[in-house]
């Protein structure tokens, strides 16, 4: 049985530094560099509107710079924004100072009632938390009876998924920092998707799954797999 959280080891103050840089390079060159994957991760994450009402609640946590707010529809929903990284979220209120952003960890209580929510969205980022199941616990503790949570990950590990990264994300990186990319993204995606889909079930009911760009529910097969899950009525 795996143990939660997840213990990374310690890294040198060089390396570290080299990782914080690297992910705001890669939120602010993605969204132009990676377009199709791109368009599937942020159309996919509306699913998790909610039917039959007129505007709702929505939070999104590991929020970023904003990419996903590109793609939603403000004047139906009152928006909020999570992400750990103060910088990253003084950038997110400057390009969107009608949504409420707040610096806070998914991983732990957020200041928000219980079921406050109506949607939740999470892009590429379930994939990073060391406890991802404590951040499963508080997104099911804010989301109403019902309500929805859109999620996307990679499927990371898989074949195609690793060709791909090959020519792309690991050649940027390692051109970028001279460094090796497997000291990036073995500290990043720590959970697969395997072990994400089975904390999800035992805390949601999966209502739909996608995978990107095949069809076929294989991740050997495929780059991204979405998944709408939601709160049981009953709870």
């Amino acid at each position: 049985m795996r143990q939660w959280p997840k213990v990374l080891p310690p890294l040198p103050p060089e390396d570290q530094a080299i990782i914080d840089e690297a992910i705001q390079w890669w939120h602010e060159d993605v969204p132009s560099s990676y377009k199709l994957v791109e368009h599937f991760n942020h159309r996919y994450a509306l699913r998790s509107y909610p039917s039959g009402t007129d505007r709702f609640r929505t939070i999104e946590i590991g929020a970023g710079l904003g990419e996903q707010l590109q793609y939603e529809d403000l004047s139906r929903q009152d928006y909020t924004s999570v992400e750990l990284r103060s910088e990253m979220a003084a950038q997110l209120r400057e390009r969107f100072p009608n949504v409420e952003t707040i610096v806070g960890d998914c991983q732990q209580r957020l200041p928000f009632d219980d079921g406050h929510f109506d949607s939740a969205v999470a892009v590429h980022v379930l994939e990073h938390l060391p406890d991802l199941p404590r951040a499963l616990d508080e997104l099911h503790r804010l989301l109403r009876p019902g309500g929805r949570l859109g999620i996307v990950i990679p499927c990371d590990p898989g074949f195609v998924y690793g060709m791909g990264r090959r020519v792309t994300a690991q050649r940027q990186f390692e051109r970028r920092y001279g460094r090796p990319y497997e000291m990036f993204v073995r500290r990043e995606h720590i959970n697969s998707p395997a072990e994400i889909r089975e904390l999800l079930g035992e805390r949601f009911r999966i209502e739909h799954q996608r995978f990107f760009p095949l069809r076929v529910p294989i991740v050997n097969l495929n780059v991204c797999l979405g998944i709408t899950a939601v709160v049981d009525e009953a709870r």
